[in-house]
């Protein structure tokens, strides 16, 4: 898989970077909470519904954003979602989702406009 670096791949020289393992499957996950589910045609359920957490009153934010992480990583097999957080600040929310495989436990942080 090609590494990417805040939305743009990432140079080595004349080629570019691949990532494999940990870093590929955490590069995945914020793929998929990042972009926008029914935005790709052809892949309908891909992404995540995180977008739309500003149109929803303040107490329901943190059971939704549970949900839509779970349903943005329903497709990774063998994935589990352990623990969402969301923190909100002025206009800015901040999501940190903690996940695990049998091998290993992931964080991956999340920006929200």
């Amino acid at each position: 898989m090609l590494a990417l670096v805040n939305g743009d791949y990432q140079a080595r020289g004349n080629s570019l970077t691949t990532v494999s393992g940990e870093e590929a499957l955490l590069q995945r996950i914020l793929m998929k909470l990042t972009a926008r589910r029914g935005q790709f045609p052809f892949m309908e359920d891909f992404g995540s519904r995180l977008w739309a957490l500003g149109q929803l009153r303040p107490p329901q934010r943190q059971a939704a954003a549970e949900q839509y992480v779970t349903e943005a990583l329903a497709d990774e097999a063998g994935l589990t979602v352990d623990s969402v957080t969301l923190t909100e600040e002025g206009g800015t929310a901040r999501l940190t989702a903690i996940v695990s495989t049998a091998e290993t436990t992931l964080t991956a942080e999340v920006t929200l406009q």
